[in-house]
């Protein structure tokens, strides 16, 4: 059993590293998020610097690698930022559908252009009335002739507005039982007449990001469109978020590693009774808690991409990895303000805001509770 990354990856990591601490500018970070600016020439420049899309395949302007080299450039861009990271990180959101399921036609047109960072992608899966319920959908698609014709509802949409397609879940056989049989995953282009989309309002945190909610009426695509099977979007999404939760967890570890290194910087100059504030023994345990939550939490993420990487599913453990991750972000992050006392709740301190960005770590992909689900379901197992 090895821990040890190695020397390819390790090379990654440096360059994610360096290209943050080079680009990632704190006043840019302030004036974004207060003008909710998604960081359009970071992004750009860290596509053209292979960064995005680094686990497709080099015939799609990937580079062939991992999940793991994935989220090592996701933890070391959100150390860097949590929101400049975490809009660059989550840039091609859901296009990993297209890649694993799409026909060659759809990856041919759609992939590179992600990867150059030359176009957005979302997912639309959340709907208004069900939540994480996306065992049926409102959304349906109905078939006339060689075109579907998609009507309904998506919310809580990630780069909606901005991207140039979304991957949309719809229900394209309402009779079948259960029902999540019958929901089928298409491709839709952001031009495509019937399509709009409505900004949800101000949020918490991950104020870069677009965050809409998308109509469709009468929306038509070719059959051509459909990603998969039909009647197998539920199996794909399930596969997808499997994939999905592991980034995620990648992006709240590196929000909690950030938080953590400015707090550590903070109390290894500030003094306090005549003394750092890291020389007193309370500081040191939280350090210590912090430290550890990181580590736990790096080292279950990290274990997450590798199994995923050897072509194998595992909810329970990327489940397990969003959901511990998720919480150490918050509590580090929260802890990092504590140390800083006044100055962690001003926004020039920055970790107020690491903060506010770890929050949506346990809400996204699955909220921490349907994560605990899907553990407890593993562990449990089928009852007779």
């Amino acid at each position: 059993m090895d821990f040890e990354l190695n020397k390819s990856q390790k090379e990654i990591q440096k360059a994610a590293r360096d290209f943050a601490k080079g680009e990632f500018d704190k006043e840019l970070a302030l004036e974004l998020e207060k003008n909710h600016e998604f960081p359009k020439k970071i992004w750009q420049k860290a596509g053209d610097l292979g960064f995005i899309g680094i686990h497709f395949p080099e015939e799609y302007s990937g580079q062939g690698l991992g999940v793991l080299e994935n989220i090592l450039v996701a933890e070391e861009f959100c150390r860097g930022d949590s929101s400049i990271g975490s809009a660059v990180i989550l840039s091609n959101f859901a296009s990993e559908c297209i890649l694993r399921f799409g026909s060659d036609e759809l990856k041919e047109r759609l992939l590179p252009p992600v990867a150059e960072a030359k176009m957005l992608s979302a997912g639309a899966f959340t709907e208004p009335d069900h939540g994480s319920d996306i065992t049926f959908m409102d959304t349906t698609a109905v078939k006339d002739g060689d075109e579907w014709v998609i009507n309904g509802t998506k919310t809580f949409i990630t780069n909606g507005g901005l991207a140039g397609y979304y991957t949309v879940l719809c229900q394209t056989d309402a009779d079948v039982k259960p029902s999540y049989r019958g929901i089928s995953m298409l491709l839709v282009e952001a031009e495509r007449e019937g399509l709009s989309t409505t900004d949800i309002g101000a949020k918490m945190g991950i104020r870069l990001m677009s965050t809409t909610e998308v109509n469709f009426k009468d929306v038509r695509v070719p059959a051509s469109n459909l990603i998969g099977k039909e009647g197998k979007g539920f199996y794909q999404v399930l596969e997808f978020f499997d994939e999905s939760r592991i980034l995620v967890a990648a992006q709240a570890l590196g929000i909690a590693q950030g938080a953590f290194d400015r707090a550590l910087d903070y109390v290894k100059q500030r003094e306090q009774f005549g003394k750092k504030i890291a020389e007193f023994q309370v500081t040191q345990h939280k350090l210590a808690d912090m430290a550890t939550k990181i580590e736990l939490s790096r080292l279950i993420t990290y274990k997450a991409a590798w199994n995923f990487d050897q072509g194998r599913m595992d909810p329970k453990l990327t489940s397990m990895a969003k959901m511990y991750a998720a919480r150490s972000a918050v509590e580090v992050a929260d802890e990092a303000i504590q140390l800083l006392g006044g100055y962690g709740y001003m926004t020039e301190y920055e970790v107020e805001r690491f903060y506010r960005d770890a929050k949506i770590t346990e809400i996204y992909e699955g909220t921490k509770e349907i994560q605990k689900n899907t553990i407890a379901g593993a562990v449990v197992g089928k009852l007779k």
